[in-house]
């Protein structure tokens, strides 16, 4: 039953991800705003509502914890994921004097 619900959740977190970037990437287009624009905000608003809809749901359930722990843990890894793929295309080259410092 535990595996059924995870996968009707990631199968459902999937596709409200699909809808919301194809809706507003079409009201932005209907809008006038250019393709970069669209394509920055879209992705952002996109990678951030799951996070948003588990923060408000732990406001409204009046678990601060569980909503500062969200916000927290997934700025910690988004920005872990950032410098470790960044490292991974190109590594960074360190000096002895640097090193030493």
């Amino acid at each position: 039953m535990s595996l059924a619900l995870i996968l009707l959740g990631g199968a459902c977190l999937y596709l409200g991800g699909e809808l919301l970037v194809r809706h507003a990437s079409a009201l932005a287009r209907g809008l006038g705003v250019s393709s970069l624009v669209i394509g920055l905000s879209v992705v952002a608003l996109g990678t951030s509502a799951p996070e948003l809809a588990t923060t408000l749901s732990a406001a409204f359930a009046r678990q601060p914890a569980v909503a500062l722990g969200n916000v927290v843990g997934s700025n910690i890894t988004n920005i872990g994921l950032i410098l470790g793929i960044a490292a991974l295309v190109k590594p960074l080259a360190a000096t002895r004097s640097f090193i030493r410092l």
